[in-house]
């Protein structure tokens, strides 16, 4: 074997195979590797956004020298057994995707090679007495075949993960209880998610976005059963306590910083290592870096696409929307502001609950239910239910804060005035302005102590 080369540090010495260093002299030559240290922050206790991704499994973890073994949710007392009886330490682990077979890998190449062929040699206490120095072995993605068992596993898992998704997303059989209305949800997961977004105003996310949904839900499930809020996670003494502090406090939503949730979202195994936050922001930072991100000369807007509260019309203005829904439908939305002195989050709140309303063939006005959105709106003309508005309080609730449809425009175009300048000038006229009293200047002027300072 050709000799090793050794990097002094003032605790460690590092030695390195030469294999390792070639790799690590082609990686400064802009070589696609993964050799770079990656820096986490340090998550939460019980919550390593990495090690979330392991789904629960029964297989063993063997060691690599001898005949010990733990199951997979004990990888730490595996992992502490190879530092402290076999000096080994294996970089990163949190990123290994299917460690059970990361080990057996290795197991097989160590019967076969000595471990210094594959592994660095860490020297601790590299300045003292020779008799309290020990040697121990770092095995690491510098090393190009651990680099390519790694990137391989990462590849197996994505494509299972993307397999269960796709069995799910054609899954027919789905069967699962709402939780929160308890109703019964059968045939495909979406129409549950799609409920519970709707009519419960919560939202897990797209249904093509997530796996293991089954999992997912019954995770929710027992934080509810054990009167945990999704949000904060607070516990609470009943369910009655529980509903109205999630009501109240909007925390009908998942938190977003609790990374047990990281394995049921696909995108979470998209990259090796890298979080949905991590692989968006590195989207937006590749869109600014590529050219000059002031150049906006190439700049199309593409036009406002407005729908009708009522059919499918479209517009690319808001006067014509609303042109549209009056002169069609009898609907002015323009005068119910106005009769009603409406402020601009009672607008959003009313257009999101009269939207939610037709989507479920409800008429708003006396909230009578229709088999079809044809039959209602036919019910809205003929009662003369289009300007009619419940009570206040039916509509004018924080779960319509939410829209019925993310790319609602028509609630880009709601605003707090009618956008009528002269009305603007007259409220401005109304305001008294009170001159500022100045017969006590002079005065002021002679007591002041910069011109006491100045006479001196």
């Amino acid at each position: 074997m050709n000799a090793p080369r050794t990097a002094l540090c003032s605790y460690w010495t590092i030695t390195l195979p030469r294999d390792n260093m070639a790799a690590s002299d082609r990686s400064k030559h802009g070589e696609d590797s993964i050799l770079e240290p990656l820096c986490f922050p340090d998550p939460p206790a019980g919550c390593s956004s990495a090690a979330s991704l392991e789904r629960p499994s029964s297989d063993l973890l063997v060691c690599l020298f001898c005949s010990e073994s733990v199951p997979l949710l004990l990888k730490d007392t595996l992992l502490r057994h190879l530092v402290l009886d076999h000096k080994l330490v294996i970089a990163d682990v949190q990123l290994i995707a299917d460690l059970s077979k990361y080990l057996q890998y290795w197991k097989g190449r160590f019967l076969e090679q000595p471990l210094t062929e594959f592994c660095s040699v860490i020297k601790t206490n590299s300045t003292g007495p020779l008799e309290k120095q020990e040697d121990y072995f770092l095995l690491c993605d510098i090393l190009p075949e651990d680099r390519i068992l790694r990137e391989r596993l990462q590849k197996q898992r994505l494509e299972e993960v993307l397999e269960q998704q796709q069995k799910e997303r054609d899954d027919s059989s789905f069967h699962h209880l709402c939780m929160f209305c308890s109703e019964e949800f059968t045939g495909n997961r979406s129409s549950l998610l799609n409920h519970m977004a709707r009519e419960h105003s919560f939202s897990i996310g797209l249904p093509d976005n997530i796996v293991y949904c089954d999992e997912f839900l019954d995770t929710l499930q027992n934080k509810l059963d054990s009167l945990q809020c999704l949000y904060c996670e607070k516990t609470f003494r009943d369910k009655t306590t529980l509903k109205d502090h999630m009501r109240k406090k909007t925390h009908r939503r998942i938190n977003a910083n609790n990374h047990d949730y990281d394995r049921f979202y696909v995108i979470n195994y998209l990259e090796l290592g890298k979080t949905w936050e991590e692989v968006q922001s590195e989207d937006d930072r590749d869109l600014l870096d590529d050219g000059d991100e002031n150049d906006w000369s190439d700049w199309r807007a593409h036009p406002v696409s407005v729908v009708c509260l009522f059919c499918d019309h479209e517009s690319e203005t808001m006067d014509q929307i609303y042109t549209h829904m009056k002169d069609t439908h009898r609907f002015d939305l323009h005068l119910l502001k106005t009769e009603h002195n409406l402020s601009f989050y009672q607008q959003v709140k009313l257009v999101n609950f009269i939207r939610r309303q037709i989507h479920q063939s409800r008429c708003y006005g006396c909230q009578e239910k229709f088999g079809s959105r044809a039959d209602m709106l036919h019910h809205i003309v003929s009662k003369g239910h289009v300007m009619n508005l419940p009570e206040m309080s039916t509509w004018d609730q924080p779960q319509y804060y939410f829209p019925t449809y993310e790319n609602d425009a028509l609630l880009c175009a709601l605003s707090d005035t009618d956008g009528d300048e002269s009305d603007e000038m007259s409220h401005s006229e109304d305001v008294p302005v009170i001159a500022e009293d100045i017969s006590n200047l002079q005065a002021l002027k002679q007591s002041s102590i910069l011109n006491q300072l100045l006479k001196n």
